[in-house]
């Protein structure tokens, strides 16, 4: 039997204990042998872990995402070069869809520079990496029916194009410092939205395509993250998807029709964008005023503004479907049944959430204001 090697005494050393004089063991054992072997073994074993990472429903995104939640962006460096160099081994396309193959293109490799620093540091954040890799739970998978070739073949260069004049509508929301002017445009972007969606709903129903919902996982960082849950479930249930909430790991899973989920996407962001930048102005205005305002502040306003726009999205929801054609009821029905039922298959069980500590009657108000302004208007009926 050989000698186990240095890659193997030190993860066997650092990666299934807690104390920082195993991970001390580990890295000492690394940094005491440079050979290039070595830490080609090492990235091999930290391919593996991500690799181990994806049969547990973990995605590129899911997985930087945490990375960043728990430890630093050196680790977040490390994270990204292995995920890249796995996705180099396997053949290209394999169960893979679009939105998996955006997420790589999002990572960056990292420079020489920032490769390594001193041996025994770089084995520390490998280690430490790796630990969290290794330990990482088992999630929902996210991997759906794919579309028919030629659905979304169709489809794609109309979508792309759409998009584009989405974001560019809720950027000039976000930067835009007037409040009206930022309300038109998140308003004429819900309205991009709901029409993309109608007219994907539709063309897939006269088709026959046998579509079927995805989901995907959106971060709900902190602070405030109860408040945002309910924001991006409010954005979820107004663009006909569903969202569960994963405090723990600080995400949360949406599930529907792929247009839809774009939309909830960009929707959800640029609204906590507009959301944030209002709740800053409401502060300095209370602080002008000689009121002195803390976290009770910041999170009754959040919680107000989750809580208005969520009436807002769905008055307006109710009010396109009112408005539509007959024979668009029957496809969105039957939508809402096959994401009413691919949740289910997901999530058996949940649980329901409440907000608390939403104390300041101020923040509750200028929360509800801002909402107000970032209103989104009832979609205008399709002809």
């Amino acid at each position: 039997m050989s000698s186990p090697t240095t890659v193997e005494r030190a993860l066997a050393a650092a990666l299934h204990a807690d104390t920082d004089d195993a991970l001390d063991t580990g890295a000492s054992l690394l940094a005491a042998d440079p050979a290039p072997t070595t830490y080609a073994e090492l990235a091999l074993r930290g391919e593996e872990l991500v690799a181990g990472a994806w049969r547990r429903g973990w995605q590129p995104a899911d997985v930087v995402r945490i990375v960043r939640r728990e430890l630093d962006e050196t680790h977040v460096r490390l994270v990204s070069a292995l995920i890249l160099a796995e996705a180099r081994r396997q053949p290209k396309g394999q169960n893979r869809d679009g939105r998996w193959e955006a997420q790589l293109a999002q990572l960056e490799e990292p420079g020489a520079e920032a490769a390594r620093t001193d041996r025994f540091s770089y084995a520390t954040a490998v280690l430490e990496l790796y630990r969290l890799l290794l330990r990482l739970p088992a999630i929902e998978p996210l991997d759906a029916a794919p579309d028919p070739q030629g659905r979304a073949h169709r489809s794609q260069s109309a979508a792309s194009r759409m998009l584009t004049r989405i974001r560019a509508l809720l950027a000039k929301a976000e930067a835009t410092g007037y409040p009206e002017e930022a309300e038109a445009l998140t308003a004429k972007a819900q309205e991009l939205m709901a029409r993309h969606s109608i007219d994907e709903a539709l063309l897939a129903a006269r088709a026959e395509d046998k579509d079927a919902p995805g989901a995907c996982r959106i971060g709900v960082d902190p602070p405030y993250e109860t408040a945002k849950a309910v924001l991006l479930d409010a954005v979820a249930t107004a663009n006909r998807c569903r969202a569960v909430w994963n405090e723990p790991l600080g995400f949360s899973t949406v599930v529907g029709f792929a247009p839809d989920l774009e939309s909830v996407e960009l929707l959800y962001t640029s609204l906590l964008v507009q959301g944030t930048s209002a709740m800053a102005r409401a502060e300095a205005a209370q602080r002008a005023g000689g009121r002195k305002r803390t976290k009770t502040f910041r999170q009754s306003f959040l919680a107000a503004y989750a809580h208005r726009i969520g009436d807002r999205l769905s008055a307006a929801a109710d009010s396109q479907v009112a408005s539509s054609e007959g024979d668009l009821l029957p496809v969105l029905a039957a939508r809402d049944v096959a994401v009413a039922d691919r949740l289910e298959q997901m999530f058996p069980r949940t649980v329901t959430t409440r907000l608390r500590g939403v104390r300041d009657a101020a923040g509750w108000a200028e929360g509800a204001g801002a909402a107000d302004r970032a209103q989104v208007e009832a979609r205008p009926r399709l002809r």
